[in-house]
């Protein structure tokens, strides 16, 4: 017993016996390496340790004095560490350090691109699995009730919209002719060319409604057709009423070359964070805040500038918003059909003078972009077939008196036995809906949009944000469809602020949402029944619900909510419209 000696000899005076490990310095972060002291290696030397050292060395290294040269000490260092790194342990030192997982919500990692790929590959295994069941059930691998109403009418489909874009086209020469008005005349922009081009915009809207009924389309020519009209539509405000503005801005700049009849109020600006209102100050008193500020140490007098300097610092804001944000363009220049036609063409409702341009085409995203649009709406048509469509049949007979009689069932249904149905409905068509929600999002945000500012060059791709993180209706309102947040937000809501206040421009700003949603199911479905109203109305007072402090800062309980709601409500409106 006495004859083994370990490195817990040192420590043998203290009492305690129990066996300590040499001190180790670490190599790197994995590994870590032994640090043999002058001790420990006269133990080995004399034959007195358990274990002998390992190497092409005795683990011995020859002293220098201290007063070597410094190269000669550094040869030494390099010798010894050559020769540690020879003497590693025989299981590597595993690094433990207080780290979260990737899904803990303190995690900075944000990388889950892996998920999106196993998402493709799980909707191409349904894609095969339902492709060979029909050919075993039918002998085809796909059902051919949904692709036929693809060539229904097609040619009417392309020759109408076609004209319907073409008609947009108006909104050009209407704004020449009321940007060569003289100053105060009827058809400039602020006396009547607002309201001409709101009645043109309103009996358009109808008339593009209408055709699909009248023509008796199939509904998947009127969807395409009715979401064009109202992206079609958003442009076409947007060109007109920001174009319409900067005339009146235009007139504003001419009539200052004669300061004595010309309008010395202040020049209007959309809101922005600094200016939520919409308004700048006036040059005077943007003077004296400045002055208060440079005075905030020391009191003076604050002079009040002049007439000619009011009337500069007016001339430069007026100037200034007629100029685009990159500083390229001035309005008028922007007044060609080239200019008109390049805006239709760009992924983006709101109109601007200039946008940020990408120096050329990437032609493989814009090629994989392409194909990933068919395979989108491949899917979408396989999940419509064959989940979606047979469980609405199947619940249209049930509820049907009449299809019960056909189908040899007798009586009709109770209250209850009603309720039933529509719940079981819901309950199939859940996961359905989900997936094709998520498909449709990714078909146009992704990847119709994406392919549309490649071939435009346009810079900005930020068309939507994390919306899957989202913890309130409001939130995902700014985040699902950016293209349509700024529209709403500079036309309809920043329009309305200044004369009806915060909380009433919020409502305005829902109610158009809503009012918009309706449209598209009732053409869609042939019926005017309001769910689609009702229930994103609904989304302002649990907005107001969620921002309580019994609710509010609870992320993960308001995100499983939030997908709870909208993977419910979108089934649930969807068989309130086909069955009720």
């Amino acid at each position: 017993m006495t004859s083994t000696s370990t490195s817990a000899d040192a420590f043998a005076g203290q009492g305690d016996n129990i066996l300590r490990p040499r001190p180790r310095k670490p190599l790197h972060t994995q590994v870590s390496q032994l640090s043999h002291d002058a001790n420990g290696d006269s133990d080995h030397a004399n034959g007195t340790g358990a274990t002998s050292v390992t190497g092409v060395s005795s683990g011995r290294s020859t002293p220098i004095p201290s007063d070597a040269p410094p190269s000669i000490q550094s040869l030494s260092t390099a010798r010894k560490q050559v020769r540690a790194e020879q003497r590693r342990r025989i299981f590597p030192t595993i690094e433990f350090a207080s780290r979260v997982s990737h899904f803990d919500p303190n995690s900075d990692y944000r990388d889950f691109h892996g998920f999106f790929n196993l998402f493709w590959i799980g909707l191409a295994i349904m894609a095969i699995t339902t492709c060979l069941r029909n050919i075993k059930d039918t002998g085809y691998p796909l059902r051919v009730q949904i692709w036929g109403l693809f060539t229904v009418k097609l040619w009417h489909l392309a020759i109408a919209d076609f004209l319907m874009v073409a008609t947009t086209a108006v909104s050009l020469p209407l704004h020449k002719v009321f940007r060569a008005a003289p100053a105060g005349g009827v058809l400039t922009w602020a006396k009547g060319g607002m309201a001409i081009q709101s009645i043109y915009q309103a009996i358009w809207l109808a008339v593009w409604i209408v055709i699909p009924f009248w023509l008796e389309w199939t509904w998947t020519a009127q969807v395409f057709l009715l979401l064009h009209t109202m992206v079609l539509l958003m442009k076409m405000h947007s060109y007109s009423f920001y174009m319409g503005h900067l005339s009146e801005t235009e007139k504003r700049l001419r009539a200052l070359d004669d300061p004595a009849t010309a309008s010395k109020a202040p020049a209007y600006l959309y809101p922005t964070p600094e200016n939520p209102l919409g308004t700048v100050a006036s040059p005077k008193q943007r003077a004296v805040e400045a002055a208060a500020e440079a005075s905030s140490k020391e009191t003076k007098e604050i002079s009040t500038p002049n007439e000619d300097e009011e009337i500069t610092q007016l001339r430069e804001d007026l100037a200034r918003e007629l100029t685009s944000p990159m500083g390229n363009i001035t309005y008028p220049a922007n007044l060609t059909w080239a200019n008109y036609l390049d805006y239709l063409c760009c992924p983006t409702l709101c109109y601007e003078i200039e946008y940020p341009r990408t120096a050329a085409i990437d032609w493989q995203n814009l090629l994989s972009k392409v194909l990933a649009v068919f395979g989108c709406i491949f899917l979408l048509t396989v999940i419509s077939e064959e989940f979606i469509l047979p469980a609405l049949t199947d619940a249209s007979i049930r509820l049907d008196p009449t299809l019960r009689a056909a189908a040899g069932d007798s009586g009709p249904l109770t209250a209850l036995e009603g309720l039933l149905v529509l719940a079981e409905t819901i309950s199939w068509l859940l996961f359905p809906f989900m997936l094709t929600f998520l498909l449709v999002f990714l078909v146009i945000f992704e990847y119709v949009l994406g392919a549309f500012a490649e071939i435009t060059h346009f810079a900005d791709r930020h068309f939507y944000s994390d919306w899957w993180n989202s913890t309130d209706w409001m939130e995902f309102s700014r985040e699902w469809n950016v293209p349509v947040y700024n529209f709403l937000r500079r036309h309809v809501y920043s329009a309305s602020r200044p004369h009806v206040g915060k909380a009433n421009a919020t409502v305005i700003t829902f109610l158009i949402s809503a009012v918009g949603h309706e449209i598209v199911m009732a053409c869609i479905t042939k019926k005017l029944r309001g769910y689609g109203f009702i229930c994103q109305m609904l989304q302002l007072p649990i907005v107001m619900l969620q921002k309580t402090e019994l609710v509010r800062g609870k992320k993960t309980l308001n995100n499983v909510c939030f997908w709870c709601s909208m993977i419910l409500g979108l089934s649930l409106i969807c068989s309130l419209y086909v069955l009720v």
